[in-house]
C-alpha cells in the first residue's frame, strides 16, 4: 500500500483480517493498522476503507444479513395502475443498521446500493435490483440516506456523511447494467437516449439529490461503448449535467475490461477510462503498471493535468466530508453493533414484509395459509429448507455466497419452523423424500423450500428453471399432501408447470439470516402484504417482458401479491 500511495483499500469477497470468523475488534485493528500506515506517509492523507454492503456487512462473521434488494423492492412496490406506494422508512432503517455494523468493524465506506433497473431476469445480478420499475428503484435511493444521513436540501449534488455512525455510500452500477442484451452480465445495453434516461438514469439522479458520496461505473456498454470509457455519460452527464460533486470509482478491474479481451491495450484503457472521468481506480493487482501508464499519459499531455486535479479534488472532498482528517481511526465503542439483536429484529421485519404470496389454496374459498401451529405431523422438504447459505445468496462471506449452515450466525427456515410450531407437533425433515413414504406417513401438511444455489456475478441463467431436484420434490410432495412451496431465489423462475399441484406458493427471494420472518407469515403471526417488484413471466420465450410492453402476458403481473390477515 505504501509503495503505491493508495488512497483507498477494499475488502473484497473472502478478504478478511486473518480468518473467516474474525471479531469486530480484529477487523477494527486491521483497518486502523492500514490507516496508521497511510498517515505515516509524507502528506499524511488518510485512506478510505471500503467493502461490499449489498445486504449487510457481507464478509463479517455474525453480521446481520438482510434480504437482497429484490425482496426490499417487493416491500416498496409502486403499482402503476393504482398509483399505490408504501412508506420506504423500513428501507432507510436497513441502511442505518448496515452503517452501524460497518462502523463496528472500522469500515466507513459501503459499496451500496445497486440502483440498476433489471429489465431481464436472466441477468445473474437481477437480485441486486429493487425492481423492473424505475419509479420503485428511484424511491429506494432512500437507502443512501440511511447509510449517510439526511443531506441538507440546500446543496444537492454535494457528498454528505452525517457523523461517525454513518458511512459513505456508493451508487452502483452507473448506468444501464440491468438492461443488457438477453440479461448477459457485462454486455451491451441497446437503447436510445430517451430510453436510457427514462428507465435507467432516474435512480442515480435521486441518489445525487440525496448527497451520495461516490458512484461506481458499470462493466456494461451503452450502444457498444463501454461505460468505463464513455465521456458523455461520466463527465458530460453525471458530472456536468447532474452536478455530481463526489468521486467516480471504477468497478473491480473495470479499466482492464474496457478492451476485449481485457488488457489487450492497457495504455489505451488507461487513457480512455481516466479521460472519460474516472476519479478512483479499483485494482487488485499490477498497480505500478497503471501508475506508470497514467504518469506517461500526463507527461505526454494525452491526459491533461486538470483531469488529475479534478479527480484529486473530488476524492479529498469526500474524505473531508467523511471526517477522516479529524477522526481517521475506528471508534471501538461501536463493536457491539455487529449482529445486534435490534438489527436482527429489523431484518426479520424486512423478511416478512418482502415475502409475496402468489397462490393460497386450490380456490379462493379454501385457503391453505396461514398454517396451523398445532398438527399431528408435518413434513419439511427441499434443498433450501435447511441451508443458510442458499437463504442468504451471493455476496455473503464471499462473492458467490456459501452453502450450508456453519459460515455465520442465522436461522434457517427449518429451524424457524421448529421454533414456531406447537411443541406437540412432530416435524419431519427430508430434503428429497420418497413419494411412497410420504403416502405412508400421512402428514397434515408439507412445507417445501426449493430454489437456486447462491451465486455472484456469474449467475446468468438463460433457462430460469428451478434447479434439480426442486421440480421432482415439488411433484413428489405436492401430489400427495397439502403443501406450500417457498421459492428461495434472486430471480423469477419457471413455476407454471408445477403451479396446479401446489396448494400455496410464496416468493421468498433471498431473505438473509433471519428465517423466522418466513414463519411469521406462514403461521399467521403476521399477514402477507408483499407485492411483486418485477413481472413473473410464464416462459423464457416471453423475455424480456416488462410492464407496459405490448406483449405483456405475465403469469403474475408487477405489483401482484395476495394478502392474509394475522391470526388474533
Amino acid at each position: 500500500m505504501l509503495c503505491c500511495h493508495a488512497g483507498s483499500v477494499f475488502s473484497a469477497g473472502g478478504s478478511v483480517p486473518a480468518a473467516p470468523r474474525d471479531s469486530a475488534e480484529t477487523w477494527t485493528s486491521m483497518v486502523n493498522g492500514k490507516q496508521k500506515a497511510a498517515l505515516s506517509t509524507r502528506l499524511g492523507i488518510p485512506i478510505i476503507y471500503g467493502t461490499d454492503a449489498n445486504h449487510g456487512h457481507c464478509y463479517a462473521y455474525k453480521a446481520t444479513i438482510f434480504p437482497h434488494n429484490v425482496g426490499l423492492g417487493g416491500y416498496q412496490c409502486v403499482c402503476p395502475a393504482l398509483f399505490c406506494s408504501r412508506n420506504p422508512a423500513l428501507v432507510k432503517k436497513v441502511g442505518e443498521a448496515i452503517a452501524l455494523e460497518l462502523r463496528a468493524t472500522g469500515i466507513p465506506y459501503a459499496f451500496a446500493p445497486s440502483l440498476a433497473v433489471c429489465r431481464d431476469p436472466r441477468w445473474g445480478l437481477c437480485y441486486e435490483s429493487y425492481s423492473e420499475d424505475p419509479d420503485v428503484v428511484r424511491s429506494m435511493a432512500v437507502f443512501i440516506s440511511g447509510l449517510q444521513g439526511d443531506a441538507p436540501s440546500s446543496s444537492p449534488g454535494r457528498p454528505y456523511v452525517g457523523g461517525r455512525k454513518k458511512v459513505a455510500a456508493c451508487a452502483r452500477h452507473y448506468v444501464g447494467a440491468g438492461g443488457t442484451y438477453m440479461g448477459i452480465d457485462k454486455n451491451n445495453t441497446i437503447i436510445d437516449t430517451r430510453g436510457l434516461m427514462g428507465i435507467h438514469m432516474s435512480p442515480y439522479y435521486n441518489a445525487i439529490i440525496r448527497g451520495v458520496s461516490t458512484v461506481m461505473l458499470s462493466y456494461s456498454s451503452w450502444n457498444g461503448v463501454k461505460t468505463h470509457a464513455n465521456r458523455f455519460l461520466v463527465t458530460g452527464y453525471l458530472k456536468n449535467k447532474l452536478k455530481f460533486r463526489g468521486f467516480v470509482i471504477s468497478d473491480y478491474e473495470g479499466i482492464d475490461m474496457i478492451t476485449s479481451p481485457p488488457r489487450a491495450n492497457y495504455s489505451y484503457s488507461i487513457a480512455a477510462g481516466i479521460g472519460a472521468g474516472i476519479d478512483m481506480v479499483m485494482l487488485p493487482s499490477k498497480y505500478t503498471e497503471f501508475i506508470d501508464g497514467l504518469t506517461l499519459h500526463v507527461q505526454n499531455k494525452v491526459i491533461p493535468m486538470s483531469r488529475i486535479d479534478d479527480a484529486v479534488y473530488r476524492i479529498l472532498r469526500v474524505k473531508f466530508t467523511m471526517g477522516l482528517f479529524e477522526n481517521p481511526f475506528a471508534d471501538p465503542s461501536l463493536a457491539g453493533e455487529l449482529g445486534k439483536q435490534e438489527h436482527r429484529d429489523l431484518a426479520r421485519e424486512a423478511v416478512r414484509k418482502s415475502l409475496v404470496l402468489l397462490k393460497n389454496g386450490k380456490s379462493a374459498y379454501s385457503p391453505l395459509l396461514p398454517l396451523p401451529k398445532k398438527a399431528g405431523k408435518i413434513l419439511v422438504a427441499g434443498s433450501h429448507a435447511d441451508n443458510l447459505g442458499f437463504q442468504c445468496g451471493g455476496w455473503t462471506m464471499s462473492f458467490d455466497g456459501e452453502s450450508g449452515n456453519n459460515f455465520t450466525a442465522g436461522t434457517t427456515i427449518l429451524a424457524a419452523i421448529k421454533a414456531t410450531v406447537d411443541p406437540s407437533t412432530h416435524v419431519v425433515y427430508s430434503e428429497n423424500p420418497d413419494s411412497k413414504i410420504i403416502l405412508r406417513d400421512k402428514y397434515d401438511y408439507a412445507i417445501v423450500a426449493v430454489g437456486e444455489p447462491s451465486f455472484g456475478e456469474e449467475g446468468n441463467n438463460p433457462s430460469l428453471t428451478i434447479p434439480a431436484p426442486g421440480p421432482s420434490v415439488i411433484q413428489s410432495v405436492c401430489g400427495r399432501v397439502k403443501c406450500v412451496v417457498v421459492i428461495v431465489s434472486g430471480q423469477t423462475l419457471v413455476v407454471e408447470p408445477y403451479l396446479g399441484a401446489m396448494d400455496a406458493l410464496v416468493a421468498a427471494w433471498l431473505p438473509g439470516t433471519e428465517g423466522q420472518g418466513i414463519t411469521d407469515v406462514l403461521f399467521g403471526d403476521y399477514g402477507f402484504t408483499g407485492k411483486l417488484p418485477r413481472t413473473w413471466f410464464r416462459s423464457v420465450e416471453q423475455l424480456p417482458m416488462n410492464v407496459g410492453d405490448a406483449h405483456y402476458d405475465p403469469l403474475f403481473p408487477l405489483g401482484f401479491g395476495l394478502t392474509t390477515l394475522a391470526r388474533k
